[in-house]
């Protein structure tokens, strides 16, 4: 993820699975930077299983979530 996709605007899905995540609809967030950090530090760890975030067309597991969360190219502080 390039640094302008973390300021991109986003929309993240949370549940146990992906069919959860997806039947409970998104969470907008101004950038992608805050729905990664959210997603990580303040939901539920069971979540991230059917977690999805939406940048555009380009679609990240939770996974993928925790990856960016720990990349040195993360622009916000981690609270852990």
């Amino acid at each position: 993820m390039t640094q302008s996709n973390y300021q991109a605007r986003a929309e993240l899905y949370l549940g146990s699975d992906r069919a959860t995540a997806f039947a409970q609809g998104p969470r907008s967030f101004r950038t992608a930077a805050q729905a990664i950090r959210f997603a990580v530090e303040q939901a539920a760890p069971v979540s991230l299983r059917g977690a999805r975030m939406v940048i555009g067309d380009e679609h990240f597991s939770g996974d993928d979530l925790l990856r960016l969360h720990r990349s040195p190219d993360f622009p916000l502080p981690r609270r852990h």
